[in-house]
């Protein structure tokens, strides 16, 4: 179906994982008010259930119950994917946790596994799901929600979070480099801090006035939704957005 000037994206099909709150949730919206069918995932249903009602035009955002750092969760929900709704033109890998004791010295072995399990072997896992059908059609978009933390190393961030966002952005860079002639598009996009859920894991408070000051969801799902209507002979392979008050170092 073509898109329209006021729906660039009518009749494309796009999976976000993590999409029960925060980034998330922010780019379903903001993908589906541009006609996109979004499926939007995560464990638990009810946060799921809560971004779909807030779609401009309902029943444009279907909620998926999945775990994305079990393998056979993730086929289960891209076979359903494909049977309720066709193949998938973009995959936003956006599924990411961190903890509060992120130190080094007293990370455990566990949180380290998780971590690693969620923000990066997750994304490999919907990289195969969706790949292979994107090759055959001669193209489609992933775009992996990274951070800041991806590309510079940060004490804040924590050792296993930042090692998962550099796994994370080696991996898109990759795969672009090699499934480019198929006409994929991979895009890492890096946030600095943005008001989500994750705020509540770090070590300190984080204050009410903090907040208010940096990224909002809706001002990275803008970015998102800017790589994501570009024609196909354009790749943003990464893209920094991060609040104004932030430096990048």
């Amino acid at each position: 179906m073509p898109a329209s000037a006021t729906h660039r994206l009518s009749g494309q099909v796009a999976v976000i994982t993590g999409g029960g709150s925060g980034i998330g949730a922010a780019c379903a919206i903001a993908l589906s008010a541009e006609g996109c069918h979004v499926v939007v995932t995560g464990r638990r249903l009810a946060p799921l259930q809560e971004t779909a009602s807030r779609a401009v035009t309902p029943g444009r955002i279907t909620p998926l119950t999945a775990d994305v750092s079990e393998i056979a969760s993730v086929q289960q929900l891209f076979q359903t994917v494909a049977s309720e709704c066709g193949p998938v033109d973009l995959l936003i890998n956006n599924a990411g946790i961190n903890v509060p004791n992120r130190a080094f010295a007293n990370h455990s072995i566990e949180d380290w596994g998780r971590i690693m399990q969620i923000n990066a072997s997750a994304a490999f896992y919907c990289m195969k799901q969706v790949v292979p059908s994107m090759r055959e059609r001669g193209g489609g978009l992933i775009i992996n929600i990274s951070s800041v933390a991806g590309i510079r190393a940060s004490e804040l961030g924590g050792c296993a979070y930042t090692a998962s966002k550099f796994a994370m952005a080696a991996l898109g860079r990759t795969v672009e480099l090699e499934e480019q002639k198929h006409g994929i598009r991979v895009t890492s996009v890096y946030p600095g801090e943005v008001e989500t859920p994750i705020l509540d894991h770090r070590p300190q408070p984080v204050s009410d006035e903090h907040r208010s000051r940096i990224l909002q969801p809706e001002d990275v799902a803008a970015a998102v939704l800017m790589v994501a209507c570009l024609p196909p002979r354009a790749s943003v392979p990464e893209l920094v957005i991060k609040p104004a008050s932030q430096p990048l170092n």
